[in-house]
């Protein structure tokens, strides 16, 4: 894991992470899934996989955030 990946995640990625867990905790497991799909976005190297193997239609079904997809393939990678 390089640096900035590190930084990312304890700096972004580990209080939602923490909020997920907490809503686990009281039971609301459906929102603790949107929320960590919403606010944390999926990786290029994983949307590519998914894509791949299960299709387009599939990946965007999952309701993740695509920003970082977006930025690394563009926003049109996203709609063939």
């Amino acid at each position: 894991m390089t640096r900035e990946e590190q930084e990312r995640l304890v700096n972004r990625d580990l209080p939602i992470i923490m909020q997920a867990i907490a809503l686990e905790k009281e039971g609301e497991y459906e929102e603790a899934d949107a929320l960590q799909r919403e606010k944390i976005p999926m990786p290029p190297w994983m949307a590519r996989v998914f894509k791949e193997k299960m299709g387009l239609d599939y990946l965007l079904a999952m309701k993740w955030n695509m920003t970082e997809v977006e930025a690394a393939y563009g926003k049109e990678w996203l709609e063939k």
